[in-house]
């Protein structure tokens, strides 16, 4: 979004700008024009010089002072089109780049490090023969838009301007044959198979094609946050959705009612698995596509960040030959990966496991892996039923939703089953009286449930650009009040080596495609159910009074997990308050 000046407020120099965003002191204001009447140096040229602020701060202040607006590359799509319009040696050469066309004005929306070099503004309108607006971006972030757009995205920027040239796709009434027809057509078929492409290649989970007034925007679920990457016309609309309702055998005619459906697609020999779900909103049909690798490999416990006194008690817990083990956490947040790693761990040729999910989303070796289908009557409930008469040792239930589900779940766990199965409560210590809402008894609950594991998966900094800044005295208070005496015991390495403490930056390169973090860990709490912990249950105590009980055992918080892998370089403090802040 592009960010504009301040109305009405006018500034003498930079860094009156600088002092005003408190980004520098007056004091520091003042050294620089001392420094700049003595040294005859510009004022940007000092500034930078001293490193007084981060590049993003430094080039959003000048935006200020120039009273231009500023836009940050990393937060935006771009238009296929606008970039067909200005080739990658011109892009580079002028240290520009096309991100937004708008066809009624006939203008061209273009990204500058230098937005009032006017002779390179009259270039770009005698070559694109429209009128040029311009905004201030950072120069390294333009560069690497361009090395990013220009050679990654070559295939769909030249199919949707084949598909804008060669057909007015908003023009053509068609019946059904006909639509099915002009999606399949060479231009329309490449702009999806480019997307499906770009987004196994970028780890995405998720693909969001939505429906704006003006055009379709595009964004990719990248280490569980939503990044936009194209803006596709408002006329290729219905022929990609089309296009994907007929990969995924859906109706292409029915655009009143959401539909559900699937299909699989292959990248570099990878089988991917997509699960597609349309939507009817205010401008189209909205799509979502879930990836699903097929061959991807079962991380072990230790890789999704288990560690220390936590994957102790959770290996205990699994080594046991019955009980049941619920894992907790909100949609999204690693439930379901954390049990196939359990699983792969459980998995022997000794040993008969069984799970019923929705849906499948690894295929597991010598598991036997049941999809629920409601409408042929096949839930999670009629499932446990069946899965009882076909002697297994382990059970895997893939959601506790309901009454019936849970008092089956309890019940073949105290049959001798080891049983794993997920809830959504926001922590480990609310599971228990969330069971007992769903009307378990407390002692039959006491009975069975041997662990519950709460996550959160938050994003892990990149290693390529990481960058360390030293601990404010703010932030140790924040570190030390949340960690009590575990502080002192993961900063005892810095004491000993003399270090000044620090906490990992993120900064942004290439490879994580400038947002500072590349892959995912979790932070967990694993609270086994010990003596006190089953009395308090059954005295049905509060989520509160259990998980103060736990912490005196010895277990850690998610937040407290958090914080010590921030301290072990592995993510950020906003990471972790992003995810673990409730």
């Amino acid at each position: 979004m592009n960010q504009l000046p301040q109305a009405g407020l006018t500034y003498k120099r930079l860094s009156d700008v600088l002092v005003a965003k408190n980004l520098i002191t007056s004091e520091k204001a003042k050294e620089i024009v001392l420094r700049q009447m003595g040294s005859g140096e510009s004022e940007e040229e000092i500034i930078l010089e001293m490193r007084l602020v981060s590049d993003v701060d430094f080039v959003k202040s000048k935006a200020e002072f120039l009273r231009v607006p500023f836009v940050d590359l990393t937060t935006i799509g771009f238009a296929p089109e606008a970039l067909a319009l200005v080739p990658q040696s011109v892009a580079e050469k002028y240290t520009v780049v096309p991100y937004k066309m708008d066809p009624k004005d006939k203008s061209l929306w273009v990204a500058m490090s230098n937005p009032l070099d006017l002779e390179t503004v009259e270039f770009l309108e005698k070559k694109t023969s429209l009128k040029i607006k311009t905004v201030m971006a950072e120069a390294k972030q333009i560069n690497s838009f361009i090395r990013e757009k220009y050679e990654r995205e070559k295939g769909i920027t030249t199919e949707v301007t084949k598909a804008l040239d060669e057909r007015k796709v908003d023009d053509i009434k068609v019946e059904n044959e006909k639509r099915r027809r002009v999606s399949a057509e060479a231009p329309i078929a490449k702009i999806v198979t480019t997307m499906l492409e770009y987004a196994f290649k970028s780890r995405a989970s998720d693909i969001h094609i939505e429906p704006m007034e003006d055009n379709v925007r595009i964004r990719y679920r990248i280490d569980g946050i939503l990044q936009e990457k194209y803006v596709l016309p408002r006329n290729v609309l219905e022929a990609v959705v089309s296009r994907v309702k007929i990969l995924s055998n859906l109706k292409i005619d029915e655009k009143r009612v959401p539909q559900d459906g699937r299909f699989n697609f292959s990248v570099d020999g990878n089988e991917v698995d997509l699960r597609i779900s349309t939507l009817p909103v205010s401008y189209g049909e909205k799509v979502v596509m879930r990836l699903l690798r097929k061959a991807q490999k079962v991380p072990s416990l230790p890789d999704l960040g288990l560690r220390g006194l936590a994957l102790k008690n959770l290996v205990e817990a699994i080594e046991r030959p019955h009980g049941i083990i619920i894992v907790c956490g909100p949609t999204g947040s690693g439930k379901t990966t954390t049990l196939y790693s359990v699983l792969d761990k459980v998995a022997t040729p000794k040993v008969n496991v069984v799970t019923i999910e929705d849906p499948v989303e690894y295929q597991m070796k010598g598991v036997n892996q049941v999809q629920v289908n409601v409408q042929a009557g096949l839930t999670f409930a009629s499932a446990l039923r069946s899965f009882l008469r076909q002697d297994p040792n382990i059970i895997m239930v893939g959601e506790i939703r309901d009454t019936e589900t849970a008092e089956l779940a309890i019940n073949a766990s105290l049959t001798g089953h080891l049983v794993f199965s997920t809830l959504h409560t926001n922590d480990a210590s609310g599971a228990p009286p969330r069971m007992l809402d769903m009307g378990v008894e407390p002692f039959l609950l006491t009975s069975a449930l041997t662990c519950v594991v709460a996550q959160r998966v938050l994003r892990r900094i990149c290693l390529e650009c990481v960058a360390q800044t030293e601990m404010t005295a703010e932030i140790e208070k924040e570190l030390r009040d949340t960690l009590g005496p575990i502080y002192e015991m993961v900063t005892d390495k810095w004491k000993k080596e003399g270090k000044a403490m620090t906490v990992p930056k993120p900064v942004g390169c290439e490879k994580c495609n400038n947002t500072g973090y590349f892959g995912r860990i979790a932070i967990y709490e694993v609270m086994p159910i010990t003596e006190r912990i089953a009395k308090l249950i059954v005295e049905k105590a509060s989520a509160a009074a259990i998980q103060r009980q736990a912490m005196e055992e010895g277990m850690l918080t998610m937040k407290q997990d958090g914080y010590v892998k921030v301290l072990e370089g592995v993510t950020t403090m906003e990471e972790v308050l992003r995810v673990a802040q409730y």
